[in-house]
């Protein structure tokens, strides 16, 4: 039976999409459905000589997607199975009323009504309907496609939605995850925003590593860090130490606040092209048992496979120490620890933990990371530094100015020195007068300093 080309459907999206190999495949795809139906309600043969393989010039994220998973035929079949209502509303009611012209229902073919969209959802039946038709062995041969087994299920590319207790499962709703179809359809994927389903927030900074002011010793550490960024493919992959270590990369920040462990994480995805996302632990700790964990689950999950940077400020609240078992409260609690303890070991990318004592971190997360670097507080040399770097060339400096005596004198951070500049900058434009004096800096000292109670 000839059927409508999908090619003639999509209009030209200004991101490539009428000359990308998901153009094609869909057209395959619709001729494949089409084929199905015949043979079940017309008898007739289905003839399918397989979906070609992607050109080697056709960079399209699906494209791109298909040589690097090679999927098998089956997994194809199922994938755009779930991918093609995103692209085209109808697209299964318009092939079946070619065939049923008159209406009715097809039992076999599965899929159901979404609550917005008008038209059929696949169900894991369709997909089994249009792989294997009323063929009993072969349907039992291809269970598997839904299970752990296929890689598009173990990544959670795709997932069944849950049906009632009793129900087939493969009648739930085949779900493909909102990244995975938004970067097949739009060639990107717009970050996650910070909420209850996702507990972090992106950071960013507009500041450069020449802005950090670091021990040496602490520098070389912070390099080990880029090296493991830049070199992780190649020594977990190409030299096969997958088979041997863990995945990812973890380390704790340790050290007083205002001391550069923030700024470390911003700028290590800044220069190495990684998206940095700081967990808000307020909207993970639950005091309801099993919330915690589910909510560290949710993020943990949205973070695999992205190369994404995951920091933990005020790491100790939720991966302290465990305590002795008094009562229930304290071994849910132990059990969220070990439950970190799993999920931190097995995520694979690179997870910062900061807080401001090693000792408070729980002695089975210390084992276990990868590196602990100390954050001190500035010597004198380098409050000097920050001194000197920090103040806006705007800004002239009166001849009484003496920064080596104001570094050597007042135990200042990075964040103070910042919180100082400020003060002062903004003073100096409230009264229109851009000299700075000596007493003009040690007011805004002092002033910091009593915020601490100094």
């Amino acid at each position: 039976m000839e059927t409508t080309r999908t090619n003639r459907s999509i209009k030209h999206n200004g991101n490539g999409l009428t000359d990308s190999y998901l153009v094609t495949a869909l057209d395959y795809f619709r001729d494949f459905v089409a084929g199905r139906l015949a043979m079940h309600l017309q008898n007739e043969a289905m003839v399918s000589q397989g979906l070609p393989p992607p050109e080697p010039h056709d960079e399209s994220p699906f494209a791109r997607f298909a040589r690097h998973s090679v999927p098998s035929h089956e997994e194809m079949i199922v994938l755009l199975a779930t991918l093609a209502p995103h692209i085209m509303t109808g697209f299964y009611d318009n092939i079946m009323q070619q065939f049923l012209p008159q209406g009715g229902e097809l039992p076999e073919f599965g899929g159901i009504k979404g609550q917005h969209q008008r038209g059929t959802l696949p169900t894991g039946e369709t997909a089994l309907f249009l792989l294997a038709g009323a063929d009993v062995q072969k349907r039992l041969s291809l269970l598997t496609l839904f299970s752990d087994a296929s890689f598009l299920f173990r990544h959670r590319i795709l997932s069944l939605e849950p049906v009632r207790t009793g129900e087939p499962f493969l009648s739930g709703r085949l779900l493909l995850d909102a990244e995975y179809a938004e970067v097949f359809t739009t060639g990107k994927v717009g970050l996650p925003k910070a909420g209850i389903s996702f507990p972090a927030e992106h950071i960013t900074t507009q500041m450069d590593w020449e802005d950090l002011v670091l021990p040496e010793a602490v520098w070389r550490q912070v390099h080990e860090l880029k090296s493991w960024i830049s070199h992780h493919d190649t020594l977990m992959k190409e030299w096969g130490m997958g088979r041997k270590l863990k995945p990812g990369y973890r380390v704790l920040f340790y050290g007083p606040p205002g001391t550069g462990k923030t700024l470390t994480a911003t700028l290590l995805g800044k220069y190495t092209g990684r998206e940095v996302f700081r967990v808000d632990l307020s909207m993970i700790i639950s005091k309801y048992i099993g919330e915690t964990e589910k909510n560290l689950a949710s993020l943990f999950d949205k973070a695999e496979h992205k190369n994404w940077i995951l920091f933990f400020d005020e790491a100790d609240a939720v991966f302290g120490k465990r305590t002795g078992v008094r009562d229930a409260h304290d071994k849910y609690a132990n059990q969220e620890v070990s439950y970190l303890l799993q999920r931190i070991e097995m995520h694979a990318g690179l997870t910062i933990l900061a807080s401001n004592f090693r000792n408070n971190m729980d002695d089975a997360f210390i084992r276990r990371f990868s590196s602990i670097i100390y954050f001190p507080p500035p010597r004198p040399a380098e409050r000097l530094l920050l001194l000197q770097q920090s103040f806006p060339s705007e800004l002239r400096m009166l001849p009484d100015v003496d920064m080596e005596a104001i570094a050597a004198a007042y135990e200042l951070t990075g964040s103070h020195v910042m919180n100082i500049v400020q003060y002062i900058c903004l003073n100096a434009l409230e009264r229109n007068n851009l000299e700075v004096s000596q007493a003009d800096i040690l007011k805004g000292v002092r002033r910091e300093l009593e915020k601490e109670g100094k």
